[in-house]
């Protein structure tokens, strides 16, 4: 049974950074792809950026240029590097295990 649990999130002004991390425990970490998604308040869960386990990424277009996905297998975790926050960039941000294990999510508020 894989669990994954996410962390970094929080509050931050317009411009400003987060890194978020994602754990995971059990399973074979390095084979499987992991993601990033995010909710806001009102709207439907959207993709925010994915790497697999050969480390080849994507990124949502809203995102690209200002977020970073990375991955570190020996430490069975993922992190999500946020640059230039935008208002917009406020909601909740999941993890996902090979998009089928999800964890509880981490609040990220961009104001200022």
């Amino acid at each position: 049974q894989v669990r994954i649990v996410e962390s970094g999130g929080g509050l931050v002004q317009p411009g400003g950074s987060l890194r978020l991390s994602c754990v995971a425990s059990g399973s074979i970490f390095s084979l499987f792809p992991m993601g990033w998604y995010r909710q806001a308040s009102g709207k439907q869960r959207e993709l925010v950026a994915t790497i697999t386990g050969g480390g080849t990424t994507n990124y949502a277009s809203s995102v690209k240029g200002r977020f970073t996905i990375s991955r570190d297998n020996a430490k069975k975790t993922v992190y999500l590097q946020m640059n230039n926050l935008k208002p917009e960039d406020t909601a909740v941000y999941y993890c996902t295990f090979n998009f089928e294990v999800w964890g509880q999510g981490t609040l990220v508020t961009v104001s200022s």
